[in-house]
């Protein structure tokens, strides 16, 4: 009998069985069998060699070994190595979120010493954009928002206070294993932050919900199915009504799992918010409430983990020590536990190659497909721990191979290239790298930083940049207030306030998720509203005004300003054909504005207009600057 079906046969009969009795204080589980165990996820991590391959001399790390035995199974060769702008662009935006200054430009493409690429991973990971770049990665998964959601979406004052706890644990290189302790006990710990312990109520909230019992139930459960599915990469949150239809996850999983953190939420007070976690020494009776509902107790249940995440053989009892949410910290972290560090290094997987070697990095689930490279995970997971947790280093083991590095389009001279797009169009193999566009907040960071505009001040409460008027004429009152400071308003997206039922209208086209659930990967939507922003919006039409009026104050020559622009933009060096082009456009446009008068239209001339320069001339330089934020080469990245 198959796994699937001995798991559904045992869900079938423990149903009838709460159906039966689920009035009574009686618990009645199925227990956990051999089949459920199997899955790749809750096996114990493996120790795999790293195997052998023929194109040897194509390794970099050990990672590529993986990779490549992979493709070599598959008759298919290794890609081919990227050109230096274009891996100097991909890591820099991967690390930072940020496009390399052309200082940057200079110093990696004239370095050409044989540890180059590993002394720029040195700096990206040093920089403190590192942990911005990082951050929000993470505040996907958190659901951060600095508002509650829901009708009055009212504003949570402190929440930018966890925000930027996240960027300080990431640039300090917090090991991971301490980086899950202070999220769910900071409060508990010597020594620690209860500010970390926000993660677990960041969820939206409705504090003026007239029966607040149902509004502690519902904190409680979505707090446990967040730190399930982010943590463990297990869909607990199904098990909140009934046992998981798939997975090896009880109703009393789910309940066990919440009985940790219930001392922890007090009963709540209408119109009182609670955003982060505590122990109040309240006396609490934990149980699991039949068919999820708050009004109908069910039986009693102690604190622990969901079963099938403790190693067979392995006892743990969160109520014997201080702190169960330490406690719990401690048993997800134990040597006999394979999810945490699995489920984190398919997460930075995913970020560098746009998908991780486990598709679904919140559900390592039954029903989902598996790993294209299970080995792989378990070597960057042991690797992982034993380097002291250190997320840099993983980044480094990471950006470092020969794997990273490849090209996204087909190479003079590369006769396997159809072939590998022929037997692995997916690109699930990593015959190649995935040509991915930049995120929302990366676009827009990259837009500022193109025209000089990006201010670089690091942390404190969110801002709030102008929005367009006709936006601004649909919301209620205070629901944006532009922020006082004008140099607040280019601030990096990361410190954008943050609301969840308005977005920032650009992060919003280009799929900013709403943070009313845990986002593991982002949509990437193509639509109208995308290029029409990118082209017509305030923001953009200003950044290119900037940009055209910084390139020629920069530059006297033609061939100079086109060189400047293409490396503040695209971050290259123009090529012959790039520079026809270019001419050619300039001349089209001004001749396109014909007698047309100018003169009073400085919303179309470069900012500032350059002295002397003709208003037709100077006019045609913002539309090509506005043409080149809208390429694909300057939303992509190869």
């Amino acid at each position: 009998m198959s796994r699937v079906l001995t798991t559904f046969c045992g869900i079938v009969i423990l149903s009838a069985l709460l159906a039966a009795d689920e009035e009574a204080d009686v618990l009645v589980e199925a227990p956990l069998s051999s089949y459920d165990r199997e899955h790749w996820a809750y096996r114990p991590l493996s120790q795999p060699e790293i195997p052998k391959v023929e194109q040897a001399g194509w390794l970099r790390t050990p990672v590529d070994a993986f990779v490549l035995a992979q493709l070599e199974a598959r008759g298919l060769s290794a890609g081919w190595r990227a050109d230096n702008p274009t891996l100097l662009r991909r890591v820099s935006f991967d690390l930072t979120g940020l496009p390399p200054t052309i200082a940057e430009q200079a110093a990696f493409l004239e370095d050409h010493s044989p540890d180059a690429w590993e002394r720029l991973i040195d700096r990206l990971l040093d920089s403190p954009a590192y942990g911005e770049r990082w951050a929000q990665h993470w505040l996907d998964l958190a659901r951060f928002a600095d508002t509650d959601g829901f009708e009055f979406d009212k504003v949570r004052p402190d929440a930018w206070r966890y925000r930027d706890w996240v960027i300080d644990a990431l640039n300090r290189d917090l090991p991971y294993d301490e980086f899950l302790r202070q999220q769910l006990a900071g409060d508990e710990l010597p020594g620690g932050d209860a500010v970390a312990t926000m993660f677990c109520l960041a969820g939206p909230d409705m504090p003026d919900v007239n029966d607040q019992h149902e509004r502690r139930h519902f904190r409680l459960n979505e707090l446990t199915g967040t730190v399930g599915a982010v943590f463990l990469g297990m869909q607990i949150g199904c098990a909140e009504c009934h046992d998981h239809k798939s997975d090896p996850i009880s109703q009393a999983d789910f309940y066990r799992l919440r009985a940790v953190f219930e001392p922890s939420v007090p009963e709540m007070k209408r119109d009182v918010a609670y955003h982060s976690l505590a122990n109040h020494d309240q006396p609490v009776v934990a149980r699991l409430w039949i068919r999820g509902d708050h009004r109908r107790p069910g039986p009693e249940v102690e604190p622990g983990v969901p079963r099938i995440a403790v190693a067979e053989g392995v006892t743990l009892d969160i109520q014997e020590q201080t702190g169960s949410r330490t406690a719990l910290a401690e048993s997800l972290l134990v040597d006999a536990q394979p999810l945490v560090a699995r489920v984190i290094v398919n997460r930075l997987w995913q970020h560098h190659f746009g998908r991780g070697l486990c598709a679904t990095p919140s559900d390592f689930g039954l029903i989902n497909e598996e790993p294209s490279h299970p080995e792989l995970i378990d070597w960057l997971a042991r690797d992982l721990i034993a380097h002291g947790w250190s997320l840099k280093h993983l980044h480094r083991r990471i950006v470092c191979s020969a794997t990273y590095r490849q090209t996204s389009r087909s190479m003079r001279d590369d006769r396997d290239w159809h072939q590998r797009l022929a037997q692995d169009p997916d690109n699930r193999w990593l015959s190649r790298s995935p040509r991915r566009r930049l995120d929302g907040e990366s676009l827009r960071d990259a837009l500022l930083a193109a025209a000089g505009q990006l201010n670089r001040d690091r942390g404190g409460p969110g801002v709030m940049p102008p929005l367009p008027e006709e936006l601004v004429q649909t919301l209620l009152k205070g629901q944006w207030t532009t922020s006082e400071k004008t140099a607040d308003h280019t601030r990096r997206s990361i410190y954008l306030f943050a609301r969840r039922n308005l977005r920032y209208p650009l992060l919003e086209s280009f799929d900013r998720p709403d943070a009313n659930a845990s986002c593991a990967v982002r949509n990437r939507s193509t639509t109208a509203p995308q290029a029409l922003g990118l082209l017509n919006s305030e923001l953009s039409v200003n950044v290119a005004r900037r940009l055209a009026g910084l390139v020629l104050a920069s530059a006297s020559e033609p061939e100079e300003q086109i060189e400047l622009l293409y490396q503040r933009t695209l971050t290259r060096r123009a090529t012959d054909e790039d520079v026809a082009l270019v001419r050619q456009f300039l001349d089209q446009q001004r001749t396109a504005f014909g007698s047309e008068e100018l003169q009073g239209a400085a919303n179309v001339l470069p900012s500032p207009v350059p002295s002397g320069m003709e208003p037709r001339q100077a006019a045609a330089w913002v539309d090509l600057c506005l043409a080149i934020l809208n390429s694909n080469e300057f939303l992509y990245c190869d």
